[in-house]
Protein backbone atom coordinates (compact mmCIF):
# COMPACT_ATOMS: atom_id res chain seq x y z
CA UNK A 1 0.00 0.00 0.00
CA UNK A 2 1.33 3.41 -0.97
CA UNK A 3 1.93 6.05 1.73
CA UNK A 4 -0.98 8.14 0.45
CA UNK A 5 -3.35 5.16 0.49
CA UNK A 6 -2.23 4.30 4.01
CA UNK A 7 -2.78 7.89 5.12
CA UNK A 8 -6.22 7.98 3.51
CA UNK A 9 -7.20 4.67 5.13
CA UNK A 10 -6.20 5.97 8.58
CA UNK A 11 -8.24 9.12 8.11
CA UNK A 12 -11.29 7.17 6.94
CA UNK A 13 -11.00 4.89 9.96
CA UNK A 14 -10.76 7.93 12.21
CA UNK A 15 -13.86 9.36 10.53
CA UNK A 16 -15.84 6.18 11.19
CA UNK A 17 -14.78 6.12 14.85
CA UNK A 18 -15.66 9.81 15.21
CA UNK A 19 -19.12 9.27 13.69
CA UNK A 20 -19.78 6.32 16.00
CA UNK A 21 -18.65 8.11 19.17
CA UNK A 22 -20.47 11.39 18.49
CA UNK A 23 -23.75 9.81 17.39
CA UNK A 24 -23.70 7.24 20.19
CA UNK A 25 -22.91 9.90 22.78
CA UNK A 26 -25.76 12.13 21.61
CA UNK A 27 -28.19 9.23 21.63
CA UNK A 28 -27.25 8.13 25.16
CA UNK A 29 -27.42 11.69 26.50
CA UNK A 30 -30.95 12.16 25.18
CA UNK A 31 -31.95 8.77 26.59
CA UNK A 32 -30.51 9.58 30.03
CA UNK A 33 -32.40 12.87 30.31
CA UNK A 34 -35.74 12.65 32.17
CA UNK A 35 -38.74 11.77 30.02
CA UNK A 36 -38.97 10.75 26.38
CA UNK A 37 -40.91 11.55 23.22
CA UNK A 38 -44.10 9.95 24.49
CA UNK A 39 -44.15 12.07 27.64
CA UNK A 40 -44.39 15.16 25.43
CA UNK A 41 -47.89 14.00 24.49
CA UNK A 42 -49.12 14.20 28.06
CA UNK A 43 -51.68 16.94 28.53
CA UNK A 44 -55.40 17.66 28.91
CA UNK A 45 -57.46 14.81 27.48
CA UNK A 46 -54.48 12.43 27.18
CA UNK A 47 -54.49 9.63 29.72
CA UNK A 48 -51.46 7.93 31.21
CA UNK A 49 -52.55 4.67 29.51
CA UNK A 50 -52.49 6.36 26.12
CA UNK A 51 -48.98 7.66 26.78
CA UNK A 52 -47.83 4.19 27.86
CA UNK A 53 -49.33 2.60 24.71
CA UNK A 54 -47.45 5.14 22.60
CA UNK A 55 -44.20 4.31 24.41
CA UNK A 56 -44.77 0.62 23.70
CA UNK A 57 -45.57 1.31 20.05
CA UNK A 58 -42.37 3.28 19.57
CA UNK A 59 -40.31 0.77 21.56
CA UNK A 60 -39.34 3.31 24.19
CA UNK A 61 -40.26 0.91 27.00
CA UNK A 62 -37.44 -1.47 26.08
CA UNK A 63 -34.06 -1.38 27.87
CA UNK A 64 -31.66 1.30 26.61
CA UNK A 65 -29.05 -1.29 25.66
CA UNK A 66 -31.56 -3.05 23.44
CA UNK A 67 -32.63 0.20 21.78
CA UNK A 68 -29.00 1.17 21.22
CA UNK A 69 -28.17 -2.23 19.77
CA UNK A 70 -31.06 -2.01 17.31
CA UNK A 71 -29.91 1.47 16.30
CA UNK A 72 -26.35 0.23 15.73
CA UNK A 73 -27.63 -2.54 13.46
CA UNK A 74 -29.53 0.06 11.45
CA UNK A 75 -26.46 2.30 11.31
CA UNK A 76 -24.41 -0.51 9.78
CA UNK A 77 -27.10 -0.82 7.10
CA UNK A 78 -27.06 2.99 6.67
CA UNK A 79 -30.59 3.12 8.06
CA UNK A 80 -30.97 5.84 10.70
CA UNK A 81 -34.48 4.83 11.67
CA UNK A 82 -37.73 6.77 11.61
CA UNK A 83 -38.39 10.14 13.20
CA UNK A 84 -40.92 9.97 16.04
CA UNK A 85 -42.07 13.54 15.45
CA UNK A 86 -42.34 13.64 11.67
CA UNK A 87 -43.06 9.96 11.01
CA UNK A 88 -40.59 9.96 8.10
CA UNK A 89 -37.24 8.21 7.58
CA UNK A 90 -34.39 10.06 9.28
CA UNK A 91 -32.22 9.53 6.19
CA UNK A 92 -34.68 11.56 4.15
CA UNK A 93 -34.98 14.37 6.70
CA UNK A 94 -31.28 14.83 7.40
CA UNK A 95 -30.40 14.43 3.71
CA UNK A 96 -32.38 17.52 2.70
CA UNK A 97 -31.30 19.59 5.70
CA UNK A 98 -27.64 18.54 5.36
CA UNK A 99 -27.60 19.91 1.80
CA UNK A 100 -28.87 23.26 3.07
CA UNK A 101 -26.27 23.37 5.83
CA UNK A 102 -23.54 22.37 3.38
CA UNK A 103 -24.53 25.22 1.05
CA UNK A 104 -24.45 27.68 3.94
CA UNK A 105 -21.13 26.42 5.35
CA UNK A 106 -19.44 26.24 1.93
CA UNK A 107 -20.54 29.77 1.06
CA UNK A 108 -19.35 31.09 4.41
CA UNK A 109 -16.00 29.29 4.05
CA UNK A 110 -15.53 30.70 0.54
CA UNK A 111 -16.34 34.25 1.66
CA UNK A 112 -14.08 33.95 4.70
CA UNK A 113 -11.19 32.64 2.59
CA UNK A 114 -11.56 35.27 -0.13
CA UNK A 115 -11.68 38.06 2.47
CA UNK A 116 -9.38 36.75 5.21
CA UNK A 117 -6.42 35.51 3.14
CA UNK A 118 -5.74 38.72 1.14
CA UNK A 119 -6.21 40.89 4.23
CA UNK A 120 -3.82 38.66 6.15
CA UNK A 121 -1.18 39.01 3.46
CA UNK A 122 -1.60 42.79 3.34
CA UNK A 123 -1.51 43.19 7.12
CA UNK A 124 1.47 40.88 7.49
CA UNK A 125 3.60 42.32 4.70
CA UNK A 126 2.85 46.04 4.94
CA UNK A 127 4.60 48.48 7.28
CA UNK A 128 2.73 49.68 10.33
CA UNK A 129 0.24 52.38 9.45
CA UNK A 130 -3.41 53.33 9.26
CA UNK A 131 -4.31 50.49 6.87
CA UNK A 132 -2.71 47.75 8.99
CA UNK A 133 -4.22 49.19 12.19
CA UNK A 134 -7.66 49.29 10.60
CA UNK A 135 -7.44 45.70 9.38
CA UNK A 136 -6.20 44.55 12.80
CA UNK A 137 -8.95 46.42 14.66
CA UNK A 138 -11.73 45.08 12.42
CA UNK A 139 -10.35 41.55 12.77
CA UNK A 140 -10.21 41.76 16.57
CA UNK A 141 -13.81 42.99 16.55
CA UNK A 142 -14.86 40.18 14.22
CA UNK A 143 -13.19 37.54 16.38
CA UNK A 144 -14.89 38.87 19.51
CA UNK A 145 -18.40 38.62 18.04
CA UNK A 146 -19.90 35.11 18.17
CA UNK A 147 -22.05 34.01 15.19
CA UNK A 148 -25.19 34.29 17.32
CA UNK A 149 -24.61 37.99 18.03
CA UNK A 150 -23.46 38.64 14.46
CA UNK A 151 -26.61 37.05 13.03
CA UNK A 152 -28.79 39.11 15.41
CA UNK A 153 -27.06 42.34 14.36
CA UNK A 154 -27.38 41.48 10.68
CA UNK A 155 -31.05 40.55 11.13
CA UNK A 156 -31.63 43.92 12.83
CA UNK A 157 -29.84 45.64 9.96
CA UNK A 158 -32.01 43.80 7.41
CA UNK A 159 -35.19 44.67 9.34
CA UNK A 160 -34.29 48.36 9.54
CA UNK A 161 -33.15 48.76 5.93
CA UNK A 162 -35.26 46.16 4.11
CA UNK A 163 -32.31 45.40 1.85
CA UNK A 164 -32.18 41.68 2.64
CA UNK A 165 -34.70 39.04 3.71
CA UNK A 166 -34.78 38.60 7.49
CA UNK A 167 -35.11 34.82 7.47
CA UNK A 168 -35.90 31.68 5.56
CA UNK A 169 -34.37 30.16 2.46
CA UNK A 170 -36.87 31.26 -0.17
CA UNK A 171 -39.62 33.81 -0.49
CA UNK A 172 -43.14 32.77 0.41
CA UNK A 173 -44.49 34.02 -2.89
CA UNK A 174 -42.07 33.50 -5.75
CA UNK A 175 -42.76 35.69 -8.75
CA UNK A 176 -41.06 33.34 -11.22
CA UNK A 177 -40.85 29.62 -10.40
CA UNK A 178 -38.06 29.06 -12.93
CA UNK A 179 -34.62 27.78 -11.93
CA UNK A 180 -32.67 31.06 -12.45
CA UNK A 181 -35.14 33.03 -10.36
CA UNK A 182 -35.11 30.36 -7.66
CA UNK A 183 -31.32 30.40 -7.45
CA UNK A 184 -31.29 34.19 -7.22
CA UNK A 185 -33.92 34.05 -4.49
CA UNK A 186 -31.94 31.46 -2.50
CA UNK A 187 -28.73 33.46 -2.96
CA UNK A 188 -30.43 36.61 -1.70
CA UNK A 189 -31.62 34.78 1.43
CA UNK A 190 -28.13 33.29 1.84
CA UNK A 191 -26.37 36.63 2.29
CA UNK A 192 -27.15 37.25 5.97
CA UNK A 193 -26.52 33.76 7.42
CA UNK A 194 -23.38 33.31 5.31
CA UNK A 195 -21.97 36.65 6.45
CA UNK A 196 -22.81 35.86 10.08
CA UNK A 197 -20.73 32.69 9.82
CA UNK A 198 -17.99 34.07 7.57
CA UNK A 199 -17.01 37.25 9.42
CA UNK A 200 -15.54 35.61 12.56
CA UNK A 201 -13.76 33.00 10.42
CA UNK A 202 -12.34 35.65 8.08
CA UNK A 203 -11.03 37.58 11.09
CA UNK A 204 -9.36 34.44 12.45
CA UNK A 205 -7.73 33.67 9.10
CA UNK A 206 -6.48 37.23 8.78
CA UNK A 207 -4.88 37.30 12.23
CA UNK A 208 -3.26 33.89 11.81
CA UNK A 209 -1.91 34.57 8.33
CA UNK A 210 -0.68 38.06 9.22
CA UNK A 211 1.42 36.66 12.07
CA UNK A 212 2.73 33.82 9.92
CA UNK A 213 3.53 36.22 7.08
CA UNK A 214 5.58 38.50 9.34
CA UNK A 215 7.60 35.53 10.56
CA UNK A 216 8.11 34.20 7.02
CA UNK A 217 9.36 37.52 5.66
CA UNK A 218 12.25 37.33 8.14
CA UNK A 219 13.37 33.95 6.79
CA UNK A 220 16.81 33.87 5.07
CA UNK A 221 15.46 32.64 1.72
CA UNK A 222 13.04 35.60 1.57
CA UNK A 223 15.80 38.07 2.40
CA UNK A 224 18.02 36.45 -0.23
CA UNK A 225 15.27 36.74 -2.86
CA UNK A 226 14.82 40.42 -2.08
CA UNK A 227 18.59 40.94 -2.20
CA UNK A 228 18.68 39.45 -5.72
CA UNK A 229 16.35 42.19 -6.88
CA UNK A 230 13.10 40.21 -7.16
CA UNK A 231 10.18 42.62 -6.75
CA UNK A 232 8.80 42.61 -3.21
CA UNK A 233 5.22 42.12 -4.41
CA UNK A 234 6.24 38.95 -6.26
CA UNK A 235 8.22 37.66 -3.28
CA UNK A 236 5.29 38.24 -0.93
CA UNK A 237 2.50 36.74 -3.05
CA UNK A 238 4.40 33.92 -4.78
CA UNK A 239 7.08 32.79 -2.35
CA UNK A 240 6.29 33.95 1.19
CA UNK A 241 2.58 33.13 0.92
CA UNK A 242 3.29 29.49 0.04
CA UNK A 243 5.18 29.10 3.32
CA UNK A 244 2.98 31.31 5.49
CA UNK A 245 -0.20 29.55 4.39
CA UNK A 246 0.75 26.29 6.13
CA UNK A 247 -0.67 27.16 9.57
CA UNK A 248 -3.90 28.26 7.90
CA UNK A 249 -4.17 25.02 5.95
CA UNK A 250 -3.63 23.08 9.16
CA UNK A 251 -6.66 24.57 10.92
CA UNK A 252 -9.23 24.25 8.14
CA UNK A 253 -10.65 21.18 9.84
CA UNK A 254 -11.17 23.23 13.01
CA UNK A 255 -12.74 25.97 10.91
CA UNK A 256 -15.24 23.51 9.41
CA UNK A 257 -16.12 22.40 12.93
CA UNK A 258 -16.63 26.00 14.03
CA UNK A 259 -18.86 26.62 11.01
CA UNK A 260 -21.03 23.65 11.96
CA UNK A 261 -21.32 24.72 15.59
CA UNK A 262 -21.89 28.34 14.59
CA UNK A 263 -24.52 27.39 12.02
CA UNK A 264 -26.64 25.92 14.84
CA UNK A 265 -27.28 29.40 16.26
CA UNK A 266 -27.32 31.20 12.91
CA UNK A 267 -29.91 28.83 11.47
CA UNK A 268 -32.19 29.42 14.45
CA UNK A 269 -31.95 33.21 14.20
CA UNK A 270 -32.30 33.40 10.41
CA UNK A 271 -34.75 30.45 10.10
CA UNK A 272 -32.40 28.79 7.62
CA UNK A 273 -33.77 25.22 7.14
CA UNK A 274 -30.52 23.41 7.85
CA UNK A 275 -29.20 20.65 10.05
CA UNK A 276 -28.81 22.87 13.12
CA UNK A 277 -32.45 23.91 13.15
CA UNK A 278 -33.52 20.31 12.63
CA UNK A 279 -31.29 19.22 15.52
CA UNK A 280 -32.86 21.86 17.77
CA UNK A 281 -36.38 20.71 16.89
CA UNK A 282 -35.38 17.09 17.53
CA UNK A 283 -33.93 17.96 20.94
CA UNK A 284 -37.00 19.92 21.95
CA UNK A 285 -39.29 17.01 21.06
CA UNK A 286 -36.92 14.36 22.48
CA UNK A 287 -36.81 12.62 19.09
CA UNK A 288 -33.89 10.28 19.82
CA UNK A 289 -33.66 8.80 16.32
CA UNK A 290 -33.55 12.22 14.69
CA UNK A 291 -31.01 13.57 17.20
CA UNK A 292 -28.68 10.64 16.50
CA UNK A 293 -29.16 11.04 12.74
CA UNK A 294 -28.25 14.73 12.88
CA UNK A 295 -25.18 13.86 14.97
CA UNK A 296 -24.11 11.27 12.39
CA UNK A 297 -24.24 13.77 9.53
CA UNK A 298 -22.63 16.54 11.60
CA UNK A 299 -19.72 14.31 12.59
CA UNK A 300 -19.32 13.27 8.95
CA UNK A 301 -18.97 16.94 8.01
CA UNK A 302 -16.36 17.40 10.74
CA UNK A 303 -14.41 14.31 9.65
CA UNK A 304 -14.43 15.46 6.02
CA UNK A 305 -13.22 18.88 7.13
CA UNK A 306 -10.32 17.31 9.03
CA UNK A 307 -9.42 15.22 5.98
CA UNK A 308 -9.45 18.27 3.71
CA UNK A 309 -7.33 20.09 6.26
CA UNK A 310 -4.70 17.32 6.20
CA UNK A 311 -4.71 17.20 2.40
CA UNK A 312 -4.39 20.98 2.19
CA UNK A 313 -1.49 20.97 4.62
CA UNK A 314 0.23 18.24 2.60
CA UNK A 315 -0.31 20.24 -0.60
CA UNK A 316 1.20 23.35 1.00
CA UNK A 317 4.20 21.58 2.57
CA UNK A 318 6.36 19.40 0.25
CA UNK A 319 8.00 17.73 3.26
CA UNK A 320 4.67 16.22 4.30
CA UNK A 321 4.13 14.85 0.78
CA UNK A 322 7.47 13.12 0.93
CA UNK A 323 6.63 11.59 4.30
Amino acid sequence: MSPFASFLARRVLFALVLVLLVSSGSMWLVHLAPGDFATQLRGPGVSADAVQRERERLGLDRPLVEQYGQWLVGLVRLDLGTSYRFGRPVNELVGVRAKNTAVLAATALFVATVVGIPLGVIAGSSPAGALVSTIRGVSVLGMSLPPLLTSLLLALFAARTGWFPIGGMTSLRAVDPGLPATLVDIGWHLVLPALALALPVAATLERLLAQSMRETLDEPFILAALARGIPRRRVVWRHALRVAIRPVAGIYGVIVGSLLSGSFAVELVTAWPGLGKLMFDALMSRDVQLVAGCAVVGSLFLACGNLLSDLGLAAADPRLREE
